[in-house]
């Protein structure tokens, strides 16, 4: 196993094989591969984490750059969890949140996120326009 690497630029990414180990993974929300390259591109930051040429996690943050930023995509590779790999990429995606109230919703990693300073906010809603994803992509 080699070294985990971190990347912020996402030249290179073979969005089909991430397709592929986020189903495997128990972790896909149905985009194809050319929705998920355009989630990431159009993202204010993003974050892929690498075990040489395998992608074991990914973490994006969508933000308006003055005040109010959302994560969302936080996945680590079900054999690579437990090794800080989400905690540093969350660090890489706070670093250019600077200032700004940060967002995300959690189904099920709630404590993971206290740990690392996240609060619970009282209300959170959500409402999808139209049929899911069924956007301009």
């Amino acid at each position: 196993m080699a070294e985990i690497t971190y990347r912020t630029e996402l030249a290179g990414v073979d969005w089909a094989q991430l397709k592929a180990t986020l189903a495997a993974d128990d972790f896909d929300n149905g985009r194809t591969p050319e929705q998920l390259r355009v989630s990431f591109e159009r993202s204010y930051a993003a974050v892929v984490a690498h075990d040489g040429e395998t992608i074991v996690g990914t973490a994006r943050a969508l933000s308006d750059g003055v005040c109010n930023a959302y994560v969302v995509d936080v996945w680590t590779l079900s054999p690579y969890r437990r090794r800080g790999i989400a905690r540093r990429m969350l660090e890489a995606l706070e670093a250019r949140l600077k200032g700004q109230h940060v967002y995300l919703y959690t189904d099920d990693a709630a404590d993971f996120y206290r740990r690392l300073g996240y609060r619970e906010q009282p209300t959170g809603m959500s409402k999808v326009v139209g049929a899911w994803l069924r956007g301009d992509v």
